[in-house]
């Protein structure tokens, strides 16, 4: 059953009316109601794509967060075959919060990890909601020294609200967690592409997405910091919400014109959870793209090119 967002209710209220008439075009005694079928599918998906041309900064946050939008496993499930998970940091446990192995992309020898943040209660418990702890962030170091020794490049999908900030992540070094993997990143010998699919929250954001090529789909967003949180630090009201969204510029389109993002991954009329499938496929093509970019150049170049990108942010505005 489709989950609608309050922004979306003409759309839905439409839509509604399309699956009334076909239920009452089952019945073998009701008149032939094809064309009025037909005429309502048109309309809605006419507003639907009227609505989602113009969605503001706050809209785009609650679509990156739609709850069927699809996640880190569908990707994984519908990009890379021969895939192999690892667990544990070998240092404390393991974290689902993050998850990751290896595999094949379109027959080349990857290493793939990305935040999950599950589709039901039982899964988002399991998974944290996304939000990695320590050794969470130190599975991924491991994943990626072992990807560097092997020649292998490093493809990471970003959806995240932020690291957990719980007492006992602290304890654990959260921060230096999410340091060495940062720095684990810049100093990889192989290219690295990474897309922000939902949320791309501060710091558990950046520990995956220091990559060579990084990628957005097309309603996702990313920042230091959450619109409700930024709210409640500025204006000590979280109900400011939408204010500091529009404010933070964390859409792909703004990101992409101050050089934080190097491309934008489009998405289905609607967004990527009225068709998954083709939002999965669109973000294959495009990390196919960034990775053949990438392909000739050595390990210095690799390393070189990661570093200018991301120091020459923020010159060039």
């Amino acid at each position: 059953m489709r989950s609608y967002l309050d922004f979306e209710k003409p759309v839905a209220e439409l839509e509604a009316k399309v699956e009334e008439l076909r239920a009452l075009g089952e019945n073998r005694d009701a008149v032939s109601i094809t064309d009025d079928i037909s005429r309502l599918e048109v309309k809605a998906a006419d507003a639907l794509k009227e609505l989602y041309a113009k969605l503001t900064p706050w809209q785009k946050t609650l679509v990156a967060r739609h709850p069927q939008r699809p996640h880190f496993i569908d990707y994984c499930a519908g990009l890379i075959t021969e895939f192999t998970p690892l667990a544990g940091d070998r240092k404390f446990a393991e974290d689902e919060a993050i998850v990751g192995g290896f595999g094949r992309f379109r027959g080349q020898p990857v290493c793939v990890m990305g935040q999950e943040k599950g589709h039901n209660t039982e899964t988002r418990i399991r998974h944290n909601f996304g939000m990695a702890r320590p050794e969470g962030y130190r599975k991924a170091v491991r994943l990626m020294e072992m990807a560097d020794r092997f020649g292998l490049p490093v493809i990471s999908f970003v959806d995240t609200a932020g690291a957990y900030p719980g007492i006992e992540a602290e304890e654990r070094g959260q921060a230096e967690a999410i340091a060495r993997s940062t720095e684990m990143q810049l100093s990889l010998g192989v290219p690295n592409v990474s897309v922000v699919i939902g949320e791309g929250g501060s710091g558990g954001a950046i520990a995956i997405a220091t990559a060579n090529k990084v990628l957005m789909l097309e309603h996702a967003i990313y920042s230091v910091i959450s619109p409700e949180g930024a709210a409640s630090i500025l204006w000590r009201d979280s109900a400011r919400a939408q204010d500091a969204a529009t404010n933070m510029k964390i859409t792909a389109q703004d990101l992409l014109r101050l050089g934080i993002i190097d491309g934008i991954v489009t998405e289905p009329v609607g967004g990527a959870h009225r068709e998954p499938e083709a939002a999965i496929q669109a973000t294959g093509n495009a990390i196919e793209e960034a990775l053949h970019d990438l392909g000739n150049m050595g390990p210095a170049e690799i390393r070189d090119h990661r570093a200018d990108k991301f120091l020459n942010i923020g010159r060039k505005l």
